[in-house]
């Protein structure tokens, strides 16, 4: 399911759209931050997406503007979209949903509750980048803006290709050229629906772009992440969080955006206790993410809402750099050659020791951290390699690779 690692990842001969996703947790105003990057990126001539895959859909609210499932000019060069997952499914994939809700029904499933199990979890997520790889694929746009939902959902999309899997090999556990020979008996003697080949078509092209957005996710060359956080310390715990499991899987998080910090001057006495601690959890953001830039954007006392606010905002925080930069060309892995052996080494800040465990099983490197593992596919050579001394150094798992002859030694 993972990508196998490159050394260093060039991006030329790169061709598509610059992708940035904000993530955050719920309440920071990370789509307020989306929704001025957009803009801002429009002003500075970009051709700009903007869409939104947050079930509560508050984008449009921002923006001032009824949005549908389909991207809508709301600027000059800046579109934007909320994505609707049933929408997504009937257009793209109606046949697949048909079956879906027949195979639910087989299990005597309730009519309507089968309708709404057709779309499963993560799919919302997932239709968001099947819709950014058709964006990506047709070129239309310079730049496309993900409003991803707060963190914990976002982290869901780590396991689209796992949803794909489950589409393919529980959805349809008969072959193709099985199910033409063996449908009819099957059907006959168990009522079970078997898929039409336009079923299969589009369970296979459904599992196919979403390893494909996979790979274009996690090309640091196309793709950043941008944390959104507030100065508060719940806020700061669950982005520390939230940046070790993006790490851990490969995403490159390229900067860290302070919302609402509230001006030292003129605040008066009522809020002294509040820039007191407020002082306190910029320092401990500041500490926390030293590789990250870190950009602030100022309390502005009312309510983000409308064009004219938010593309002052996008101006504010930006200033005279273009918001589609590569802020931080940090790569979450790195494979250098030392000396006849090989050092892997995968970036996992806010860990100790006793939080990671690492084993190589064949040409997979299976790193456990906390709840959460991550199945690694190495470069083949490495197959000739065996994984010893696995240390976690100053935030840096870093593995070494000997030949398996000089390692049995």
């Amino acid at each position: 399911m993972d990508q196998p690692i490159d050394q260093e990842p060039a991006s030329e001969g790169r061709t598509g759209a610059r992708i940035l996703l904000f993530t955050g947790k719920g309440g920071v105003g990370k789509t307020t931050i989306a929704a001025a990057t957009a803009l801002r990126a429009g002003e500075l001539g970009h051709k700009v997406l903007i869409m939104s895959s947050d079930p509560a859909h508050s984008l449009g609210d921002a923006l001032g503007s009824t949005l549908g499932p389909e991207p809508e000019e709301i600027a000059p060069g800046v579109h934007a979209q909320e994505i609707d997952v049933y929408y997504s499914i009937q257009k793209h994939w109606g046949t697949l949903r048909q079956y879906v809700v027949q195979l639910f029904r087989w299990q005597n499933v309730d009519e309507m509750l089968a309708e709404e199990m057709a779309a499963l979890p993560g799919m919302e997520e997932g239709a968001t980048f099947l819709w950014v790889e058709q964006f990506q694929r047709e070129g239309d746009y310079d730049v496309i803006l993900i409003d991803s939902a707060p963190t914990g959902e976002t982290l869901k999309l780590l396991s689209l290709p796992l949803v794909g899997q489950w589409w393919v090999e529980r959805a349809f556990p008969l072959s193709r050229r099985v199910a033409k020979v063996a449908g009819p008996v099957v059907r006959a003697l168990t009522r079970r629906p078997v898929p039409r080949d336009e079923a299969y078509e589009e369970a296979t092209d459904l599992y196919a772009k979403l390893i494909s957005i996979h790979s274009i996710l996690t090309d640091p060359t196309m793709t950043s992440i941008r944390l959104v956080v507030n100065p508060e310390k719940m806020v700061i715990e669950e982005s520390q969080r939230a940046y070790t499991s993006l790490q851990l899987y490969g995403y490159a998080v390229d900067a860290v955006i302070v919302n609402r910090v509230l001006p030292e001057e003129g605040a008066g006495p009522l809020f002294s206790e509040y820039l007191t601690a407020q002082r306190r959890y910029l320092e401990e953001i500041e500490q926390a993410f030293p590789r990250l830039p870190i950009l602030r954007v100022p309390h502005l006392g009312r309510e983000a809402q409308g064009l004219p606010l938010l593309a002052e905002i996008g101006r504010g925080l930006y200033g005279e750099r273009d918001p589609t930069e590569f802020f931080s060309t940090e790569r979450p892995f790195r494979l250098t050659p030392q000396d006849g052996t090989y050092l892997l080494e995968i970036h996992l800040p806010f860990l100790g020791s006793e939080d990671v465990s690492v084993l190589q099983y064949g040409g997979e490197l299976i790193v456990q951290v906390r709840g959460q593992r991550r199945n690694i596919f190495l470069p083949k050579f490495l197959g000739f390699y065996s994984a010893k001394d696995a240390k976690l150094e100053e935030g840096w798992l870093r593995v070494k690779f000997e030949k398996a002859e000089e390692a049995k030694a």
